[in-house]
């Protein structure tokens, strides 16, 4: 189904770990979940295989992002290596834009960028979850998304393999809500309601 304005639409960023971290939260998530946009630090030949792999181990559709795709619920959409991952308006619904603008904290694709977009297209139908990460990519887009009306989730200390970008996060009042990794689907799902 078209994700619509209106929709939930989940943004989620990692970095160190997040691989795992990753695998864990969306092969929590139903087959009809809303649509999840992620950048996950990674070289652009990894991504592809990164999305095929989880797509044969989760419910919802997993794919790497080519850009200009018409968002869908039930899909997971993954930053290409190489380009910043945006969403934009496009007559009544949204799709994937894909930036080769310069990196952002070193990063491109960064997790900022995904995040702002977000807070200025969706505002408070948006979700974002910042997961295990070294570094600080993220923390201020994360912000400026719970400015903006979102709900926000940071993953836990403990379950971090490194506890960089969610304490960022965390540290600027950026995390609305924090949790260990297998219970970070659960918590974000209840928020939809």
């Amino acid at each position: 189904m078209r994700t619509r304005p209106g929709h939930k639409i989940i943004f989620v960023g990692a970095s160190t770990g997040g691989t795992e971290a990753l695998r864990v939260f969306l092969c929590a998530m139903p087959e009809d979940c809303p649509t999840i946009l992620v950048v996950q630090h990674m070289p652009t030949s990894f991504t592809g295989s990164f999305a095929r792999r989880l797509d044969s181990l989760c419910a919802a559709r997993v794919i790497e992002s080519q850009g200009d795709e018409h968002l869908e619920s039930g899909t997971v959409y993954i930053a290409p290596g190489h380009s910043h991952l945006v969403i934009r308006q496009t007559g009544s619904g949204y799709q994937t834009g894909l930036l080769q603008t310069p990196p952002v904290n070193r990063h491109r694709p960064s997790v900022d960028v995904l995040f702002n977009s977000a807070a200025n297209l969706i505002g408070a139908h948006a979700i974002g979850v910042i997961l295990t990460g070294m570094g600080k990519d993220g923390a201020q887009g994360l912000l400026h998304m719970r400015q903006a009306g979102a709900r926000t989730f940071g993953q836990d200390e403990a379950t971090s393999v490194v506890y960089g970008m969610p304490r960022q996060a965390q540290l600027i009042g950026a995390v609305e809500v924090q949790a260990p990794i297998d219970e970070l689907a659960k918590r974000v799902l209840a928020s939809l309601d």
